[in-house]
């Protein structure tokens, strides 16, 4: 359990981090990147935490990857890479800086380690988890092909490290139905989420999918009666949502996609108005970038996303606390899984 009051009075220690609207004016341009989803108030108490963790990650040869659901400040004032599950992973595995910190959940900064076996990688709080990783086990798994001998095992990267190392190969949102597509297996497992895996059977009904039961708790949250209700209430209204959504919110949608798929689809169709069904921050990294999108409606909070902040980024650089291992007997096969997952995802975009 981090110690907040001691962190905070260390890195008053060693940073000027008082609220100041000359830093704010300094990295204007860093804040002209979320203007309309952070106000100036804000921006001044955020300035001077962005101004340090820019210049120590610098010292410590460091680069910042964040997850599309980032805060405005970790996504547009510190990140060197930003993407949805699959672009971190490609990212990961090209870095050359020495240290990578992770702004993401746990399983995102364990798969960066996988592919960076010999680089320090951080996590700002090792309490950020995810409720799909807990939702299942090697145990899970095993069960799961003692029922359906043979099939092989699609596991989506949002898993631990031990159950990757039980799969054959690993998926993320954006390529799953082409993951399951491309075995040769007539039946195929996906875990965790069965969300996703029915939605991908709709994708590729060539194939028997089955699945664990997993969920995701910002997801499986949504229900298509209220996007019908919204529908009604603002019939001009783009409605766009994230797989892991149940299937009957998924029909209810104009577009279904992951995080990249979601900001490609607004930056490509530029919808008057757009409801994303998804995390809360999706709309907030975007909104400055199409000035002409007015995103309305309900969003669902991840409380483990929002477990990273601005300090804990910049205590974790400082300190160099939150490393995260991934067992020596573990890494090569959860390795050889994620890695066959990038590998099937260049050959598509070859």
């Amino acid at each position: 359990m981090l110690d907040h009051a001691a962190i905070a009075e260390t890195l008053g220690d060693h940073y000027d981090l008082a609220p100041s609207p000359e830093t704010a004016e300094r990295l204007g341009p860093i804040y002209a990147r979320m203007r309309r989803v952070v106000p100036p108030a804000d921006w001044a108490l955020h300035a001077p935490y962005v101004a340090a963790i820019n210049e120590l990650k610098a010292e410590r040869n460091a680069v910042i990857l964040a997850h599309n659901y980032m805060t405005p400040q970790i996504y547009h004032g510190i990140a060197d890479v930003v993407g949805d599950s699959l672009q971190l992973a490609i990212a990961a595995a090209e870095i050359e800086a020495d240290v990578i910190v992770q702004c993401g959940v746990h399983f995102m900064a364990e798969t960066s380690k996988l592919l960076n076996p010999g680089k320090t990688v951080l996590i700002p709080d090792m309490g950020a988890g995810c409720s799909l990783a807990e939702s299942i086990t090697p145990a899970d798994i095993a069960e799961l092909r003692r029922r359906y001998p043979g099939a092989p095992v699609v596991t989506y990267v949002n898993t631990s490290a031990e159950v990757k190392a039980a799969s054959d190969i690993c998926c993320t949102s954006s390529n799953a139905a082409h993951i399951v597509a491309a075995l040769e297996a007539e039946t195929v497992i996906m875990a965790p989420d069965k969300y996703l895996a029915q939605n991908v059977a709709r994708q590729v009904p060539r194939k028997t999918v089955v699945w664990h039961d997993g969920a995701c708790i910002v997801h499986e949250r949504f229900t298509a009666r209220e996007l019908q209700e919204f529908r009604e209430w603002q019939p001009d209204t783009r409605i766009i949502a994230h797989p892991e959504c149940p299937p009957d919110v998924i029909a209810e949608a104009d577009f279904s996609g992951s995080t990249s798929g979601i900001i490609d689809y607004v930056s490509r169709e530029q919808p008057g108005k757009a409801l994303l069904v998804t995390e809360c921050s999706m709309a907030s990294n975007i909104s400055d970038a199409h000035p002409a999108v007015e995103f309305v409606g309900p969003c669902n909070m991840c409380p483990h996303m929002k477990k990273i902040t601005l300090e804990k980024v910049l205590w974790s650089l400082h300190s160099m606390q939150g490393v995260v291992e991934v067992d020596a007997t573990l890494a090569k096969p959860a390795r050889r899984a994620v890695e066959r997952m990038i590998n099937l995802s260049r050959q598509a975009q070859a």
